[in-house]
């Protein structure tokens, strides 16, 4: 994986692993804020708004904490 930075509003990522020929690179940060938005989200708004940097971790390391695995 080379440089390749984000192409949301506002991010400043550099390493992203995704493309999409129609909205370009997004990092893994913001496809996960993207992914957390529900499937309604409109993806060429999501990547016109700019970064929730108060997201810091995902839902799944919150949840997982109250919800622990088991055996």
């Amino acid at each position: 994986m080379g440089v390749l930075s984000c192409n949301r509003y506002g991010c400043t990522n550099i390493m992203c692993s995704r493309l999409s020929p129609e909205y370009g690179y997004i990092c893994d940060d913001c496809f996960e804020e993207l992914v957390n938005s529900g499937i309604d989200t409109d993806i060429e708004e999501f990547m016109r708004s700019e970064k929730n940097e108060n997201n810091k971790y995902c839902a799944a390391e919150k949840y997982g904490k109250i919800f622990e695995l088991i055996g």
